[in-house]
């Protein structure tokens, strides 16, 4: 039996066993789809291919990327949302065992919701940030994955919304600025675009790798992974953050300092091309 909201009754939740809701012991991929097609289905494959394998997870032999494709496709087709559509898959070891699992065996969970645009598109609306401080970010391979333990991301997001700000701006443990509270984080400074090296903690981003491919194609801009200081910020022409569902966001003010759109735009604009040509 167990006591649910101060109900006692039969055991018949599913969360009670569940090493995701336990434990965190899950880690999950966000993907858009377009006209019934994942894009950049590959570099989430491999991904979620790559973390299963450091969280130690049993990668069944059916677990191709076929049938990855297949089973979210399924689903958003059966919601009839295949035009426009994000879906999230979470993986997380199955029931049994306390820190130490029975089993490294898997299960997954598919979730998806509609969306309003194909196309990626640039909001210049203010976009103000700041950092947050409460909580840092280690410098490890862990921070790199999408793993179901996100507090640093809930307190973060909750902070934002107490200070009416659109985001934050995480650190590492050695206070440098690691990505946002939802997506990556690029910085221009004059002919220059920079973002932190994996390295410093940050996400692995599907949309960052995506946006270093691209921005390398642009004559006259240098690209580098390279460490920045919260002080770098303010001397920063431009400050944009990445996702796949979001594309890029411009980041319009940080403190008193407020940053120019221009790269950003041209980004969106290459983006939405590779995007069409593939």
């Amino acid at each position: 039996m167990i006591n649910f909201n101060g109900n006692i009754g039969q055991e018949d939740n599913i969360l009670t066993l569940n090493r995701a809701f336990l434990y965190g012991d899950g880690i999950f991929e966000t993907v858009k789809i377009v006209n019934g097609k994942i894009l950049f289905l590959e570099d989430h494959y491999f991904r979620l291919m790559a973390s299963m394998r450091v969280v130690r997870m049993m990668i069944p032999m059916d677990f191709t990327m076929e049938y990855f494709e297949e089973q979210i496709l399924n689903l958003v087709n059966q919601l009839n949302i295949a035009s426009s559509a994000r879906a999230r898959i979470t993986v997380f070891r199955n029931d049994g065992g306390l820190y130490l699992p029975k089993s490294n065996d898997i299960s997954f969970l598919i979730n998806a919701i509609s969306l309003g645009n194909k196309a990626y598109s640039l909001n210049t609306n203010e976009y103000e940030v700041d950092l947050y401080k409460d909580f840092y970010v280690t410098k490890q391979l862990l921070s790199s994955l999408k793993t179901t333990n996100k507090m640093i991301n809930i307190t973060g997001s909750i902070y934002a919304n107490e200070n009416d700000l659109a985001n934050c701006i995480l650190l590492n443990d050695s206070k440098n600025v690691v990505e946002a509270l939802q997506g990556n984080i690029f910085m221009v400074t004059g002919n220059k675009l920079i973002t932190p090296p994996v390295s410093e903690g940050a996400l692995n981003g599907i949309m960052r790798k995506q946006i270093l491919a691209l921005a390398k194609k642009v004559e006259g801009i240098e690209v580098v992974e390279e460490i920045i200081s919260p002080f770098d910020l303010q001397k920063a022409d431009e400050l944009f953050l990445t996702n796949v569902i979001m594309g890029i966001q411009p980041i319009t003010k940080y403190r008193k300092k407020e940053f120019t759109t221009n790269l950003a735009h041209l980004l969106v604009q290459k983006l939405n091309e590779s995007i069409s040509e593939n």
